[in-house]
């Protein structure tokens, strides 16, 4: 006859399989610990067989997982993500297909220096080199558009190597990290003990490096003696979180600044310091320019655009970005917060009366020439024409953006012009493809940009073209509540590349390969069950804007505001093509 078990032994067996069930862990769950850790409370995906365990791991970590219907609306996602925060962004994609689907993001951060982690998965170990299932050499293909990339071998090193990743993200210039993690080491469960976690807070240097002093000292000297100064503020500003230290700077030192990239919007449009029109006229003249946190690319003409009378200097995040394509005068290597701060306070109270009225003098005539520039924009902007002027878009979209509305731009001609006029609020509120000039961003950035300022509003502008690309996704922004409004400017074309094609060949020939079909988009958004709304006159842009602002505020739902503009019309650069020179 058996003894009956007590109750009291019940709960003592129970606790002790709890115990025994608390000290093993599987690798996907090591990977979620990692990435708390790491501070990601996000992960953009599209589910695998692969990384299902990263997904149960999350779960259990309180991260949120967000399923998109294309790894590369993730990437993008995960981009845009970190661009909000100033954290690390987490991309988690199946092997194969998924991977590859993802490269174009994963590139367009590389470019955009922004720190995200895609985690990819491979098929077990045990079947390496038999062409299993999605099989690919992720790591070999992931490394030119990567700062680090790597397998993971063994579920003992799994948090380990989270963590040596997402540290790479944050060394010098920031960018993407790749890690492969075969399924068998995922689904391998170990004693928790025996697996390699490093603890929060001790295994990171600060990233705020201030270079050489000497340096600090030699730029304050260059400073304090300059009459005709100019600063340009680029990426890093923003996505270093050093854009309080830039605005400080500027106006204790009394300099002109221009702002590029991410970070449109540190300064407020109506600050005495705030230039945005009249860069070209300020690098001609000036007699020291301060490049920051942005390279001599083609956006800068590689420099050449820059005068040679110039003291130019440079500061950036990376050393090999220094003097890269142009020669300098001074170059400075670290964190363009930390160094921008540093600097001011080396020149604080040096700077006489003489340089100081003629930097008043200097900022007063570059006024002028802002006012003259924008006056012959006017025409343009107001422009009541049939088909709608670009221009005309562009303006309307400026005065309809709120003080907390995020911009984002995506697509070729049309963003190009919307640069000539809108002019965001605050900062961190201008997202725009980058350097890499991918098209399909925009639905990841806003979808992201919502995520992380749920209390704020987004709104994106497409081009037809890029439109096409991404837009199914905006049914998961509208899952995960994160609605916002996409304006299309729909010329049926990809313009930006139309007009050298019929510039150089003809209108025969200059048609090919760059005409789409007429498409009334707002169809899409009642599609999804949100709304939209087509447009073809100028002056019904604005209460469009408006009746789809209340419908995502009434409705949680997303917006399609459609608006036919003329397709014979072209950004000057796109005239020019400086983009190929």
């Amino acid at each position: 006859m058996s003894t009956p078990m007590k109750i009291s032994d019940t709960a003592t067996d129970t606790l002790a399989q709890k115990s025994r069930a608390e000290d093993i862990i599987s690798g996907g769950h090591l990977v979620a610990k990692a990435l708390k850790m790491e501070g990601v409370d996000t992960i953009f995906t599209l589910c695998g067989g692969h990384i299902i365990d990263i997904y149960d791991g999350c779960l259990d970590e309180g991260i949120r997982i967000v399923d998109v219907r294309h790894e590369q609306t993730a990437a993008h996602a995960a981009d845009g993500y970190a661009r909000q925060t100033g954290k690390l962004g987490c991309v988690v994609t199946t092997a194969g297909p998924g991977c590859t689907n993802a490269v174009t993001g994963v590139a367009t951060a590389f470019r955009s220096e922004s720190p995200i982690l895609h985690i990819g998965g491979q098929s077990s170990l045990t079947q390496h080199k038999m062409g299993s299932l999605q099989d690919l050499p992720h790591v070999d293909m992931m490394t030119p558009i990567t700062k680090f990339a790597s397998g993971v071998f063994s579920t003992e090193r799994v948090a380990d190597m989270v963590s040596m990743a997402a540290r790479e993200c944050f060394n010098g210039a920031y960018g993407p990290s790749y890690l492969e993690i075969p399924r068998d080491i995922l689904d391998r469960e170990i004693p928790l003990e025996s697996a390699a976690i490093p603890s929060p807070g001790a295994y990171r240097s600060s990233v705020r490096s201030l270079g050489d002093p000497a340096d600090i000292e030699k730029l304050a000297d260059i400073l304090v003696k300059s009459e005709r100064p100019a600063v340009l503020f680029g990426q890093q500003v923003w996505m270093c979180q050093g854009h309080q230290e830039a605005v400080d700077f500027v106006r204790a030192l009394d300099i002109p600044a221009y702002m590029n990239g991410a970070s449109r919007g540190i300064l407020p449009q109506g600050d005495p310091h705030h230039f945005d029109r009249t860069r070209s006229d300020a690098f001609k003249n000036a007699d020291v320019i301060l490049i920051v946190g942005t390279p001599f690319d083609f956006r800068m003409g590689y420099g050449k655009r820059i005068s040679k009378k110039a003291t130019l200097v440079q500061i950036d995040q990376s050393y090999a970005t220094v003097g890269k394509n142009r020669d300098i005068s001074l170059g400075l290597v670290g964190h363009p917060g930390a160094i921008l701060a540093a600097v001011e306070q080396a020149a604080s109270g040096r700077i006489d009366n003489g340089p100081r009225q003629a930097r008043q003098e200097w900022m007063k005539e570059l006024r002028t020439i802002e006012a003259t520039k924008l006056d012959k924009l006017m025409p343009m902007f107001t422009t009541n024409q049939n088909p709608i002027h670009p221009y005309r878009l562009a303006w309307e979209i400026n005065e309809f953006l709120g003080e907390d509305t995020i911009y984002i731009g995506d697509g070729g001609d049309i963003v190009t012009i919307s640069a000539q006029a809108v002019r965001p609020r605050n900062p961190g509120q201008w997202m725009d493809p980058g350097a890499l000039g991918s098209l399909g961003v925009g639905t990841g950035f806003s979808m992201a940009a919502k995520l992380a300022n749920p209390g704020k509003e987004v709104m994106c502008l497409y081009g037809d073209g890029s439109f096409g690309m991404t837009a199914f996704d905006m049914e998961t922004a509208q899952r995960f509540g994160a609605p916002y409004l996409a304006v299309v400017g729909n010329n049926s074309a990809m313009n930006q590349i139309r007009y050298g094609q019929i510039a150089k060949y003809g209108e025969e020939r200059g048609n090919i390969g760059n005409k789409l079909g007429d498409v009334p988009f707002s169809i899409f958004a009642e599609m999804i069950g949100g709304y939209g709304e087509e447009v073809k006159e100028a002056d019904q842009i604005q209460p469009a804007l408006r009746r789809a602002r209340e419908a995502i505020a009434k409705t949680g739902k997303c917006a399609v505001v459609n608006v036919w503009v003329d397709p014979d019309e072209y950004a000057p650069g796109t005239k020019a093509q400086t983009m190929y020179k």
